[in-house]
């Protein structure tokens, strides 16, 4: 198409549709501001192309663009980056349909839709994002067939960019299983390769598992090899929490190594455990992981941890026993550690921790009567508690008498410690619900949880959770069934929307299969593939197999397009039959002749039918050249050739 032609409207409109699919589902990844500019933007084009208002100057389109790029370097603080970048790339093209109506605009706003489309995947690999980019390729390809047939009809030009990508699928499933696979992001730069990661933290203070627990996110997801263990032993080990200044409580430097400080026992539960990115190595084992665990390492404080931060979605084998005693013998300077408060502070939690431990009571009796306050103290279970002063754990004990399961665990580790007992703070996940599609015990953000660690001497650690002593439905049933009602909470563990979570049960098992099978194809599993094939994973190896894979799916479309040359085309099948019953009586056409030539050699030889002849080939030629004719014309042709007699 020559460059001054105006491109069709329909293309057009099929440019406006690719560029729409591409652009919004970027949305909440870029500032408001960006959103409305490039609706705004999206939104003139197609009032444009149905003639409500005129097109923009140029320098208009030019200011715009400047002014853009300044507000995104003022935003984002900088140019280079996946944000910035993504950004710039989006109002560019919105700006480009905008600039005009060539071949070289529309490509132009092709190849954008196409850098695009790949940004998508620097969020999120989900399988809706996936369908997503997918369904802007096929718009983006109509596009491009539109510029080269502009009065194809636009089911025709659909049904062109459907095979044509789907031509291109084998070719994407040998890189798939062949290239090589390379931990983390490839188009992260250090200040925001693992930005967009959440999770736990190593702190704590009033207020920051609950907010965590209004998400509905999934934390991991915990697939057992028999019946998992009950709702009151999901109990998730992540940070270790042991110092406290009065309002914040924090993990300390812990020591590793590669087999458990404690000696396993007790029944196990053997899972696979895939857990989301957190950028962090702790894993989030089921209390308390076993021995034997490969390339994996047990911290003092029975976390299991990575080697390296969790920056990708993972996948472990583990096995847990979680009737295993732990902490048998302590140093003196762990349990110092875990006896230490501020010199001041929360005077109140102080004498009731010395009422605690009157009459020379043990360190059983006084968890004990500690528990029993919890239980007995008409303490609501809530996310949305009343803020706490400097003495926050005398304000949640006496006054406000609310609070969700950080309040409880810092309460009650501090009245430990205020009684004379090793005690701290453990941060982690409890619970997490079965997925009755694929039986995988689904633990969400939501289920985020903190309680507390008391050492006795004689039996070692022992967990004790304030939370069950003033919200036992919590532990037992999930967070759902024991805030208070009125409280805000995750949009699907509302009553009224049971239906949905039904839908979400399907959704997730089929994208756990997603993760496992396509995102979890990782270097450990291509190593295992290629063995099977009989092949090693060196670069030399895999350059030869990707070449002749897709040197042999290339001669295989080859082959079919010819196949597809030779037997779609009815005109020609029925040309071909004519020409191969003249050469049956003398008259072979030759490669250079064209259709009335060889009707006019024909005729001289056959004068009896000449006429029919030199109609057979004008119709012929009108059809293939000038006209396209029906089936029906095409089908009353070839009745035609095969009544005419040559004798």
């Amino acid at each position: 198409m020559p460059p001054n032609v105006e491109v069709s409207r329909r293309t057009a409109f099929c440019l406006l549709a690719a560029a729409s699919v591409t652009v919004l589902p970027h949305a909440g990844h870029l500032p408001p501001w960006l959103v409305a500019l490039c609706v705004l933007l999206l939104g003139w084009r197609g009032a444009q192309l149905l003639d409500r208002v005129k097109g923009l100057p140029r320098w208009l389109v030019l200011g715009v663009a400047l002014a853009a790029a300044l507000a995104i370097k003022i935003d984002f603080g900088h140019f280079f980056g996946k944000d910035p970048g993504v950004a710039l790339l989006a109002v560019l093209l919105c700006l480009k349909l905008l600039e005009g109506g060539s071949p070289r605009d529309a490509r132009v706003a092709v190849l954008l839709s196409f850098f695009l489309q790949l940004g998508l995947f620097f969020y999120d690999q989900t399988m809706g994002v996936a369908a997503l980019a997918l369904a802007g390729t096929l718009l983006a390809v109509t596009a491009l067939f539109g510029l080269h047939q502009p009065r194809a009809p636009l089911p025709g030009l659909l049904r062109g960019a459907a095979t044509l990508v789907l031509q291109g699928l084998p070719f994407m499933l040998v890189l798939f299983v062949f290239f090589p696979r390379i931990e983390g992001p490839l188009w992260g730069l250090p200040a925001d390769a693992h930005s967009a990661v959440s999770g736990l933290s190593d702190t704590m203070e009033p207020g920051s598992i609950s907010e965590l627990s209004l998400s509905d996110a999934i934390a991991f997801r915990a697939a057992f090899a028999g019946e998992p263990p009950p709702n009151a032993l999901r109990y998730w080990r992540g940070p270790v929490l042991t110092e406290f200044d009065g309002r914040t409580w924090r993990a300390v430097r812990t020591t590793s190594t590669a087999a458990p400080a404690y000696q396993p026992g007790g029944p196990v539960y053997a899972y696979s455990l895939t857990l989301e990115a957190h950028n962090r190595r702790w894993l989030l084992a089921l209390d308390y992981p076993d021995a034997g665990l490969d390339d994996l390492l047990y911290a003092d404080d029975f976390q299991l941890l990575a080697a390296r931060p969790v920056r990708a979605r993972a996948r472990f084998d583990l096995r847990s026993r979680p009737h295993t005693p732990v902490g048998m013998e302590e140093s003196a300077a762990v349990l110092a550690a875990v006896r230490r408060l501020p010199a001041q502070g929360n005077p109140r939690a102080r004498a009731l921790a010395a009422r605690l431990a009157a009459d020379g009571a043990d360190a059983g009796t006084i968890v004990s009567r500690a528990f029993d306050h919890f239980a007995s103290g008409n303490y609501t279970y809530t996310l949305t508690p009343t803020l706490l002063g400097a003495h926050s754990v005398d304000e949640f004990l006496f006054d406000t008498l609310e609070g969700f399961c950080e309040h409880y665990a810092s309460a009650f580790v501090f009245l430990m410690r205020a009684a004379g007992l090793p005690a701290r703070v453990v941060t982690g996940y409890q619970g997490g619900q079965v997925n009755p599609i694929d039986d995988t015990v689904v633990v969400r953000q939501s289920d985020a949880h903190a309680w507390a660690e008391v050492w006795i001497d004689g039996q070692g650690w022992r967990r004790v959770d304030p939370t069950a002593a003033a919200a036992p439905q919590r532990i037992e049933r999930g967070l759902g069934e024991s805030i208070r009602a009125g409280d805000p909470r995750p949009l699907l563990m509302r009553p009224e929307f049971s239906w949905l979570r039904e839908f979400r049960h399907r959704w997730e098992a089929v994208s756990n299969h997603w993760n496992l099978w396509v995102l979890g194809y990782n270097e450990d599993r291509q190593r295992d593939l290629l063995a099977r094939l009989g092949l090693e994973t060196d670069w030399r190896t895999l350059t030869l197999a990707t070449g002749a894979a897709a040197g042999l799916l290339m001669l295989a479309l080859l082959g079919w397009a010819f196949h597809q040359r030779r037997s779609a085309d009815p005109l020609d099948q029925a040309w071909q039959a004519f020409c191969r019953r003249a050469a049956r009586h003398g008259l072979p056409r030759h490669a250079w002749e064209g259709p009335l030539d060889f009707a006019t050699r024909l005729a001289d030889r056959f004068p009896a039918h000449a006429g029919e002849l030199r109609r057979i080939a004008s119709d012929y030629a009108r059809m293939r050249y000038r006209a396209a004719d029906g089936p029906a014309a095409v089908r009353e042709l070839s009745q035609r050739i095969r009544r005419i007699d040559f004798t």
